[in-house]
Parts: C-alpha cells; sequence; structure tokens
C-alpha cells in the first residue's frame, strides 16, 4: 500500500487560455480505466478483499482509515490517495463518513504524476 498525495500545494499553476488554476495531476492511461465516485455514509466500511486490478481510492472528503495486508490502519483524509497492486489485500472504513474517487486499471502508475507521501 502506497500513499500519495495530490493537495493543492502539489499542484501546478496553468495560465494556458487565459486560465488561472491549479492542477494536480493524478495518472495517465491508454487502456480501458474504470472511474467511479464512492459514498460512505457515516460508520460505513468496504470490506476486506483483495485488488482485482490495480486501483487508486482519492479521497476527497471526509476522513476514513484504511490498512492492507497487515491489521495496522491509516488515517487518510482530503488530498490522499491510496494505491494497492492488484491481488493486494486492503479495507477502508469510516466513523464520520466519506467521499472518495476509485480507479481502477492495469497501467495506473501514481508515482509517475504524485509525490509518494508515505509507503506501507
Amino acid at each position: 500500500m502506497e500513499f500519495y498525495s495530490f493537495k493543492e500545494d502539489n499542484g501546478i499553476k496553468i495560465t494556458k487560455f487565459n486560465s488561472d488554476f491549479l492542477m494536480s495531476r493524478i495518472v495517465r492511461t491508454t487502456n480501458a480505466t474504470h472511474i467511479g465516485f464512492m459514498y460512505l455514509e457515516p460508520n460505513g466500511f468496504i470490506g476486506y478483499h483483495q485488488a482485482t486490478m490495480p486501483q487508486l481510492l482519492l479521497v476527497v472528503s471526509g476522513q476514513a482509515f484504511v490498512r492492507g495486508e497487515s491489521d495496522e490502519y491509516f488515517n487518510v483524509e482530503p488530498g490522499t490517495a491510496i494505491f494497492w497492486n492488484k491481488g493486494e489485500w486492503h479495507e477502508t472504513k469510516t466513523e464520520s463518513g466519506l467521499s472518495a474517487i476509485v480507479i481502477e486499471s492495469e497501467e495506473l502508475n501514481p508515482a509517475a504524476y504524485m509525490p509518494l507521501a508515505h509507503k506501507e
């Protein structure tokens, strides 16, 4: 399990087309990719299971605890991206609720775009 950051301070200023905003790049793929938005209510959870393909969970709002194959849970907050490799066991749970984007693709390489914040 690896943790990356897509917080504002990792963004790049975009001024093309007379724009003025920051963009934090996340991934680029050329093959099939599944992207979804997850809503976990208070006390919600995603049960312990193996990733069917490389998976990236991007925390947008709320707070949660995630774990990989060990029993140790890690607190995650908005701006945190958690990456699990194909076949890696993992679980997510929240007391207060969580909204997150999930990206699944055989070719995910978050290290190409985001700084590594922590690795289990």
